[in-house]
């Protein structure tokens, strides 16, 4: 497994809310439901997402939008339209003032499945990523991120459109999957463009030295790695090889190892009742007080601790 399939296997759609909004002009709505991540893509029309403090993006017909959260942003036929409308977590729709919607359909918003003749047609669905891997990503996008048309329509999105207009069982599973899929698809798209500033951990497994090195510390992060196996791994020189990694990379073998390793040791305290003993294991250190160690002078507080705050 390479690190970019490592940091999405940890960020999973479930219970996927999707929408499909048809919107006349002005509009603009404050989305403020805390997702850490959610993805769009026009249908018709154009729309603007407008980070708090990042310069605003423009959608058009076709393209599809990744906006990392949980911070607010709005989304607008125009940047300089007031918000109207503020969307909360569960498709909660109130006004700026803060009342209640209901099932009002104010400023033509249809739900799932109806249809109408405005001028703007935008499917959105919200992603739920939690854990320090998973943060990994994250923190690898900007605030908004924008695949032309060209790069990432396709099937897959057409699927997406289709499946939000049915009632059929399964439904739910469906759309969490595509939802999977279509977040997957549109990151490759957008890392490959030169404006994307791919993360160092992306751009470094494409490479034929260290990638095959980097693999393996993903496949098997438990293994007693060393700069000497790992390099025997890529087939180089211990110098070469670290030279290599730290140049790509941006800090040395051990070091990355090290925080992977952390990371995954951080999750599994978040997400399982496992002892500090069976995850030291698991991740690569010899028993509960070496990782302890290591948790401690990396994150400044104890395994225990970590399990405790993210309880």
């Amino acid at each position: 497994m390479d690190a970019f399939a490592d940091l999405l296997n940890g960020a999973r759609a479930r219970g996927a809310l999707f929408n499909q909004t048809v919107l006349d002009p002005p509009w603009s709505l404050r989305i403020c439901d805390g997702a850490p991540l959610a993805l769009a893509t026009m249908i018709r029309g154009h729309a603007w997402v407008v980070p708090d403090d990042s310069p605003p993006a423009l959608m058009r017909t076709g393209d599809v939008a990744i906006m990392r959260g949980p911070a607010p942003y709005t989304i607008a036929d125009d940047p300089a339209t007031p918000p109207q409308i503020v969307i909360h977590s569960g498709c909660h729709y109130t006004t700026v003032e803060g009342r209640d919607l209901g099932s009002e359909l104010t400023l033509g918003i249809r739900t799932c499945g109806e249809s109408s003749t405005g001028s703007a047609l935008v499917v959105s669905g919200t992603y739920q990523v939690q854990g320090d891997v998973s943060g990994r990503l994250l923190a690898a996008l900007p605030p908004v991120l924008v695949v032309p048309e060209e790069d990432s329509r396709g099937p897959l999105m057409d699927l997406v459109v289709a499946e939000i207009n049915k009632d059929e069982p399964g439904q739910q599973v469906v759309l969490d999957r595509l939802l999977d899929l279509a977040l997957i698809a549109t990151l490759r798209a957008w890392f490959a463009r030169p404006e994307a500033r791919a993360p160092a951990w992306y751009r470094a497994q494409c490479d034929p030295v260290v990638g095959r090195a980097l693999r393996s510390l993903h496949d098997r992060p438990a293994d007693p790695w060393t700069v000497a196996t790992l390099a025997d791994r890529a087939g180089v020189s211990r110098a070469t090889f670290a030279r290599r990694f730290t140049a790509l990379l941006g800090e040395p073998p051990m070091s990355y190892l090290t925080d992977w390793r952390i990371a995954l040791a951080a999750d599994l305290l978040r997400e399982t009742d496992a002892t500090v003993e069976s995850i030291a294991r698991q991740v690569g250190y010899a028993n509960a007080f070496a990782l302890s160690v290591a948790f401690k002078r990396v994150r400044g507080l104890s395994p225990s601790r970590h399990r405790a705050l993210a309880g």
